[in-house]
């Protein structure tokens, strides 16, 4: 099932120049196709002598930002699953679903902090510089 604001993002992006099937095509895509084109081309109506790639190349654009909006919305499906992981890390494809989770939420930009130290022995000053009349 589509999410209310991946649905009223659509209606954002149905508010540019669609046509009908190029709406439909976009609802059903991110909810009854699950993502797969080729099911929801046969979905939107589209007739079989239209190429997939035609459909999609046409709409590229708002399926990227549909993707980037379905992917933000799924990152806290991911924390979830990885918070639920660390209370039973007993169950079965821990390993599998801890990664999946770990590279949804690297895809909506919530990426790990990483801390670099630099130490040196011989410590570096930097004085300030001297006047032209010394």
């Amino acid at each position: 099932m589509v999410s209310d604001a991946v649905r009223s993002e659509i209606w954002f992006i149905m508010a540019r120049q669609l046509t009908d099937r190029q709406r439909k095509f976009l609802e059903v895509l991110f909810d009854e196709a699950k993502g797969d084109p080729v099911k929801a081309k046969k979905l939107a109506g589209y007739a079989e002598g239209v190429s997939t790639r035609q459909v999609v190349e046409a709409i590229e654009d708002e399926i990227v930002e549909l993707t980037k909006k379905f992917i933000a919305q799924s990152s806290t499906k991911a924390a979830y699953t990885m918070f639920s992981i660390m209370a039973d890390p007993t169950d079965l494809g821990v390993k599998e679903k801890m990664m999946a989770a770990k590279d949804i939420l690297d895809r909506a930009g919530f990426t790990k902090t990483e801390k670099v130290e630099v130490k040196s022995a011989e410590p570096l000053f930097i004085l300030p510089s001297k006047d032209a009349e010394d």
